[in-house]
């Protein structure tokens, strides 16, 4: 790897065998989607609370609240690590739970819900600047590889038109099958590693939450690249990357 420049970076294909791409955020413009939804439905929950007599706290910030507890993690683990920062503590409950249910995972039923609706008000995009790099590494023989902690991966990638452009994929549903732990343990991305028959010593991973890079210093992979596109700049390296940039773009492929 070269950085010419605070937000150039040229990788060298002989030092890698594979990559591995985060969805929300980095292949998808779908992580202001989930941070609305997000803000939507711990807004609406805070205020019933409030309406019911209990006390009142901070409401969601987008930016802070959603990088630091749900940005990343499984859906169940966000609302859990959101609610517990405002000392609120619920029952688990069960993935059978109704939306309407007053547990973890009814609240995160409730964001599914939410999410969908804005995805299907809006559609999906992908991000240009990442399907170029992504076929100048397929271009070049290089195995790429998809993961995310949502259990609708395949349906949003789909959706924006990309779903044929992995080799392989690790997902929440894939997650929940084998007992993965989600981000920030690495279980997830060294799945993906294996199913891309690759060494995580030998892989590139993109990724833009906090979480996520965290996961991938912790796996032991070859070059965490934080694709930060908040206004926190250097954060993303704080909490792992061994790089940072604010769009794929800035991300040069090179031989040597």
């Amino acid at each position: 790897m070269t950085v010419t420049s605070p937000r150039r970076v040229t990788i060298s294909l002989r030092e890698i065998d594979a990559a591995l791409f985060d969805m929300d955020g980095v292949v998808t413009r779908t992580a202001e989607v989930h941070a609305a939804a997000w803000k939507q439905l711990f807004d609406e929950y805070l205020a019933g609370r409030i309406r019911r007599g209990l006390p009142a706290f901070a409401p969601f910030d987008i930016d802070d609240d959603y990088r630091r507890y749900v940005d990343g993690r499984p859906r169940y683990d966000g609302v859990a690590a959101f609610l517990a920062s405002r000392g609120i503590i619920l029952p688990q409950g069960t993935p059978a739970d109704d939306a309407v249910a007053e547990t973890v995972c009814g609240l995160g039923h409730r964001k599914d819900a939410l999410f969908w609706a804005r995805v299907r008000a809006h559609g999906v995009e992908a991000y240009a600047s990442t399907v170029a790099l992504i076929t100048r590494l397929r271009e070049a023989g290089e195995p790429v590889g998809i993961f995310s902690a949502s259990r609708n991966a395949g349906a949003v990638l789909a959706a924006a038109g990309v779903d044929q452009l992995f080799d392989a994929k690790v997902d929440g549903v894939d997650a929940a099958d084998l007992g993965l732990r989600g981000k920030p343990d690495p279980a997830m991305l060294l799945e993906l590693a294996r199913r891309l028959h690759a060494d995580p010593l030998r892989c590139l991973v993109f990724e833009d939450a906090i979480a996520g890079v965290e996961a991938g210093r912790a796996g032991g992979f070859r070059l965490v690249v934080g694709v930060n596109r908040s206004p926190a700049a250097g954060d993303l390296v704080a909490h792992g990357a061994h790089v940072e940039v604010t769009d794929l773009s800035e991300v040069e492929i090179g031989q040597d």
